[in-house]
């Protein structure tokens, strides 16, 4: 059992609960309700949002898979998606100028590559 890969598991697991009960409180809850949103756009954002919650899931499963049978090509897949999860965020926040911890999940994505990372040595 490679124990950085169960870490990235655990992390991409810690993300998955923070976005689906702290997030969908906070986030998906108001925007589902924003009436002067069109129907359409508004619910494709909300689709998105539970496309997110089904990734970060298969992320902690795909990378609790592959600290028990290893496989290298699962983890740089993992790691990768969330490497550029991570730097997406930090654009959004650079270009719109977002404080960071306003937009954290950079944080959270950059940890799931980074324990990815280790995991492949």
């Amino acid at each position: 059992m490679n124990p950085w890969l169960v870490a990235a598991a655990l992390a991409a697991f810690s993300t998955f609960l923070i976005h689906t009960f702290v997030g969908g409180r906070l986030i998906a809850r108001p925007l589902l309700a924003a009436r002067d949103l069109p129907r359409v756009p508004r619910l494709t954002a909300y689709y998105c949002w539970h496309m997110v919650s089904l990734l970060l899931f298969g992320l902690a499963v795909a990378l609790a898979w592959a600290a028990r049978y290893a496989n290298p090509a699962l983890v740089v897949a993992s790691g990768a998606l969330a490497a550029a999860f991570a730097v997406l965020s930090l654009g959004l926040i650079a270009a719109h100028r977002v404080k960071p911890w306003h937009m954290p999940q950079w944080a959270l994505f950059l940890v799931i590559a980074v324990l990815s990372g280790m995991g492949l040595t």
